[in-house]
């Protein structure tokens, strides 16, 4: 006697399910990346609010310009740095839809450090999200403008000295003190209760946009096992020894 697997896993007991935004490609990130985790909330969200068709990302060089291999949504890249430049003119031209660009903290807090802070002056209507590693993951493992005092890169072989480099930018921390900015917040996914948060906050970033208020923008500090040379337990604990006291987790500005 043949068996319906719908009859035994009815729609009420179902824990866990891919998104059905999510594609089948197979994910390029490292072992223990936080990447991985931050698309399937993305994907998660904009299907749950049921804006697939809507929905445009911009994605610009770096680790995070794999995002458009995973999700299933119109995409647009952007130069390096620009992607606040390209998400604006898309806001622009098509308000309907809903934007959101997806950046690494070389390219949102360095390259594009610019476009960031005049896209929040001005409120556009996106929802920025920003993954903080505190170092250039794809590129090689560079000193990042988010680097730690004293952690050490390819470029900083000895930590980052402040007399010579400066401190690290706190970029979350300024785009909050701009009048464009409606939501401003800083969190993670290294946690169930993390992952829950986080994915609280992306939601409200999207529906703040659907309310036409001003610049969302959602800082994840992360991970890079790549580029920290640690495995990801341990990239994990350092990240929460080291990270998350120079840049504490919660909500910023929220408007």
């Amino acid at each position: 006697m043949a068996i319906d697997i719908k009859e035994i896993i009815k729609p009420e007991n179902i824990v866990y399910k891919k998104s059905s935004l999510l594609t089948d490609n197979v994910m390029h990130y490292c072992p223990g990346c936080t990447h991985g985790v931050v698309n399937r909330l993305v994907a998660e969200v904009i299907e749950e609010m049921g804006i697939q068709e809507e929905t445009i990302g911009v994605t610009p060089v770096g680790c995070a310009v794999l995002l458009y291999n995973y999700i299933d949504i119109d995409w647009q890249e952007a130069a390096h740095g620009r992607a606040p430049a390209l998400g604006t003119a898309i806001k622009r031209l098509r308000p309907d839809r809903y934007v959101f660009t997806y950046q690494g903290d070389g390219d949102l807090a360095a390259i594009g450090t610019a476009e960031t802070i005049h896209a929040c002056n001005r409120g556009e209507k996106i929802v920025m999200i920003f993954i903080n590693n505190g170092i250039y993951g794809m590129t090689g493992g560079q000193m990042a403008p988010t680097t730690l005092e004293g952690m050490k890169t390819a470029t900083s072989p000895f930590g980052r000295d402040a007399s010579h480099d400066g401190l690290p930018i706190k970029i979350t921390e300024i785009v909050a003190t701009l009048p464009g900015t409606s939501y401003v917040t800083r969190q993670a996914a290294h946690t169930a209760n993390s992952v829950r948060k986080l994915k609280k906050a992306l939601k409200k970033a999207f529906l703040n946009q659907k309310e036409g208020k001003g610049t969302s923008f959602i800082e994840v500090v992360s991970t890079c096992s790549s580029g920290w040379k640690l495995n990801p337990v341990d990239s994990n604990k350092w990240m929460e020894d080291n990270m998350f006291p120079y840049f504490p987790l919660g909500d910023i500005k929220d408007e």
